[in-house]
């Protein structure tokens, strides 16, 4: 599993060892980390370490002598360094190791940023280490013209330097992952001690590229991590399996209630996910028109009638393709969630929900209806303010309403009513079609039916015991992210349709009981993936 940290947890992690004097030895921990890292990146673009161009950003704090010292490094080994100093000064001993190694500097201060830009971008490797993770409100001034015009400036040189950031992007806040001013996009994130927090939620994740984690020595010294993201070992872990003398009511079941007659699909591309993600039997209950859609289309699917209370199941999926005129169905889900029994609410529900739920209660908006749910329990955010700040955004959520909350994007959240929150970012664009939702609301429902009340492994995946419907919602995220990347690249990485995603659930399944976490983003320093 990964662990993700604020930049608070980091400083104070750093203050033990700042206090014998080993500051510089940290930050000359960090430098090597990033050096190497730089190293391999040239390598992997089949370039020469000797002779290549590097120039490096650097502001005045520790992130630029994070960079300079780098620099240093990669001059000692041949490469051609240009520092540009974006701040009035710049970290003393690192600048003259900088120096002393023969690197050429450039003061922001007297020259045009857009010379400086030009001259950045024909470089191989541009690293960002102006701002670090105590930085807060972004670049400004000539910093902040540097970078817009070097952003601009990259595409239109072919792509040919890669983009390496120094502990984070700079703009993007390490604590949220809410982005100001410009941000120069990294091709990889070198980041020391332990991944920042921002750099799991959007939209600072669209800004970090791939994730590499340096040990400098403070490790021991974490607290409880900030967010955390389940790895494929841990989904091995958590992913429930039957026993010799299991049968189909021991495994769970889901009972269903989505659709209409408008969007009958809804329903039955629910129960496709369910049955996909290993639960027993699902029930569904709905208008006798979508039933005989669902009987068509999924024969395993036992269509019932009657209310909530006259159906025994181990958990509900309710909301799926309802609309507010679907009054009995609103009152089935009203009732499901009021049984106390696992619930996943999606789509249709979330407006005929009560305000005060409970743990157990998964929702799973995307950003428009976290949005309207947040205004109707008084807060003023639209859509494009939730997507600016998910992280904030979910854990209000999860806080107002006691529920557990799935904020579906890019990085997928999940946040406890406690403040817990499970990063997930398994997929491909490519799910960003009608009907994922459903099929995404089907697999978590399945899997609360298969915890029950037996959570076993879940607790492993938790700090206490209602952050374990996070992580169930956290393993349904990840099972279908990587079923839509499966489905894309059987289509040679082309689109996908809903069903596809379903389909290849139980392929994914397996895979994923076996695989090693070879396919991890984020690895430490020595191309492990972090555990």
């Amino acid at each position: 599993m990964i662990s993700a940290y604020t930049g608070t947890q980091i400083r104070q992690a750093e203050e033990p060892l700042l206090a014998t004097g080993l500051g510089d030895v940290l930050m000359q921990r960090a430098a090597y980390g990033l050096a190497n890292a730089v190293i391999n990146e040239l390598k992997s673009r089949g370039l020469r370490l000797y002779g290549a161009k590097v120039a490096v950003l650097a502001g005045k704090g520790n992130n630029g002598g994070d960079g300079l010292y780098a620099a240093a490094f990669l001059a000692a080994r041949g490469t051609r360094t240009t520092a540009v100093l974006t701040g009035d000064d710049a970290h003393p001993k690192a600048l003259a190791a900088f120096e002393a190694a023969g690197g050429r500097v450039h003061r922001l201060a007297d020259a045009a940023p857009g010379e400086l830009a030009a001259e950045a971008a024909r470089a191989d490797v541009v690293i960002d280490a102006i701002l670090g993770t105590g930085a807060k409100g972004g670049l400004r001034g000539p910093a902040a013209t540097l970078v817009a015009t070097l952003t601009e400036l990259l595409p239109a040189a072919g792509g040919q330097t890669s983009v390496v950031a120094c502990d984070l992007p700079s703009g993007v806040d390490a604590d949220t992952g809410d982005v100001s001013g410009p941000v120069l996009p990294a091709h990889l994130t070198v980041t020391f001690g332990g991944a920042k927090t921002g750099l799991l939620a959007d939209p600072g994740a669209d800004y970090a590229g791939s994730v590499q984690v340096v040990p400098i020595g403070i490790e021991q010294h974490l607290p409880e991590p900030s967010l955390r993201r389940l790895e494929v070992q841990d989904l091995a872990l958590l992913l429930p399996r039957p026993a010799r003398r299991s049968h189909k009511y021991s495994r769970g079941v889901l009972g269903v209630v989505a659709g209409s007659a408008a969007y009958p699909g809804a329903a039955v591309l629910a129960c496709r996910g369910a049955l996909a993600a290993g639960v027993g039997m699902v029930r569904y209950l709905g208008p006798p028109e979508v039933a005989d859609v669902v009987r068509q289309s999924c024969p395993e699917v036992v269509c019932s009638t009657g209310s909530v209370a006259d159906n025994r199941v181990q958990a509900w999926l309710v909301g799926s393709g309802m609309g507010p005129e679907e009054h009995e169905q609103l009152q089935r889900t009203r009732d499901a969630v009021t049984s106390g029994l696992p619930v996943v609410a999606d789509a249709g529900a979330l407006p005929a929900l009560p305000d005060v739920l409970a743990p157990h209660i998964v929702l799973t908006p995307h950003a428009g209806e976290l949005a309207a749910l947040l205004q109707r329990l008084g807060g003023t955010e639209d859509r494009g303010a939730v997507e600016g700040a998910t992280l904030a955004a979910v854990r209000r959520a999860a806080e107002l309403t006691g529920a557990t909350v799935l904020l579906k994007g890019a990085s997928t959240l999940v946040a406890a009513p406690s403040g817990a929150v499970f990063s997930q970012a398994d997929g491909t664009p490519w799910l960003a079609t009608a009907g994922s939702g459903d099929v995404l609301a089907g697999v978590i429902g399945a899997l609360l039916a298969q915890a029950g009340s037996d959570v076993g492994p879940f607790e492993k995946a938790s700090a206490d015991g209602n952050q374990r419907w996070a992580a169930v919602a956290a393993l349904g995220a990840a099972l279908h992210g990587k079923a839509g990347r499966a489905a894309s690249e059987a289509e040679s990485g082309g689109p996908i349709a809903a069903g596809a995603i379903a389909a290849l659930i139980p392929e994914t399944w397996g895979k994923v009981s076996t695989l090693s976490n070879s396919g991890a983003r984020i690895r430490n320093s020595h191309g492990q993936p972090l555990r």
